[in-house]
């Protein structure tokens, strides 16, 4: 069912974008061609305030409101709520055990007001369940008609390749989607990211999917905040390959005639990968939903080693 090879994110729907405004986001995303919703179980947890439930619930209420579920692609998470109310951080996250599995799924198709999802994902990693107790119960939700498809996001490229070879030796459902942080500009090697639990796409992971042929990879912060638009680039991206790959960028957004954003995401769209965009404006979503394409040419310069 997915179509443009696009997914909303919906973090701040229900705090710091209202209902009203979000539903009028989901509306035209929804018009203008989108079909894929990624969410979680725990978004926003880290505001003050928040339970993690509100774009769930918010986007729950949108398609109540609308009638229309068949229309798009829900996809959520699970593993990394907190287990601890008022936590603001991931010490305390739910991880990945049978247990927390099966309510989780419960608690997200209670929020979104449908009987499944499209797409569930292990949200992070949790080294302290076995990884087969994990594997069982997503193919518990897929044969219980709860989740049509699994993922894994935020995962070491070895722990996810075991989690498959598990999954395929036990004849059950192997993660068939990857969820990790990339975009065009790439950070200092070696670099620790301030945001806890994000995990970035390597070569290795690259080179994995395409190997695979049966996984599809999502990315997250496909738009680094807004840095491609005038906001600050984080100082872990400052080094030389930043300001070569931002020439050629500039060159390719002139000769099309497109912005920087809408020259990234089509190359992510480009490589089969999926980007998932933050807005918290129509003007902005209008922006993203543009239809760029790139030629053969301009994807080899965008490729050329930085």
């Amino acid at each position: 069912m997915i179509g443009m090879r696009i997914a909303l994110g919906t973090i701040p729907f229900g705090t710091t974008v209202d209902e009203a405004t979000s539903f009028a986001i989901l509306d035209r995303f929804v018009e203008g061609g989108g079909t894929i919703l990624d969410t979680a179980n725990n978004y926003p947890f880290w505001q003050e305030g928040a339970t993690g439930d509100e774009s769930e619930a918010t986007i729950g209420r949108w398609l109540a409101s609308r009638r229309n579920r068949d229309q798009v692609v829900i996809s959520t998470k699970c593993g990394a709520r907190p287990s601890v109310p008022g936590a603001r951080t991931l010490d305390a996250a739910e991880g990945l055990s049978a247990g927390v599995v099966r309510a989780a799924i419960d608690g997200s198709l209670r929020r979104l007001g449908t009987d499944h999802v499209d797409v569930y994902w292990a949200h992070i990693d949790d080294r302290s369940a076995p990884l087969e107790e994990t594997v069982a119960a997503f193919d518990e939700l897929v044969l219980a008609g709860k989740a049509k498809e699994v993922g894994a996001s935020n995962h070491a490229v070895w722990r996810l390749d075991r989690a498959r070879s598990l999954a395929a030796a036990r004849g059950a459902t192997r993660y068939s989607h990857v969820q990790l942080r990339h975009s065009y500009l790439r950070p200092r090697p070696g670099v620790r990211l301030p945001e806890g639990g994000h995990t970035l796409v390597t070569e290795e992971l690259l080179d994995y999917v395409r190997s695979e042929g049966d996984l599809t990879l999502w990315v997250y912060t496909s738009l680094l905040a807004g840095a491609y638009a005038g906001k600050p680039l984080p100082e872990h991206y400052d080094h030389p390959g930043t300001s070569r790959r931002l020439a050629v960028l500039d060159e390719v957004a002139g000769e099309l005639g497109a912005t920087r954003n809408q020259v990234v995401l089509a190359w992510l769209r480009a490589q089969d990968i999926i980007p998932i965009v933050g807005v918290s404006s129509i003007a902005q979503l209008d922006e993203l939903l543009a239809d760029v394409k790139l030629d053969g040419e301009q994807i080899a310069r965008l490729d050329a080693p930085a």
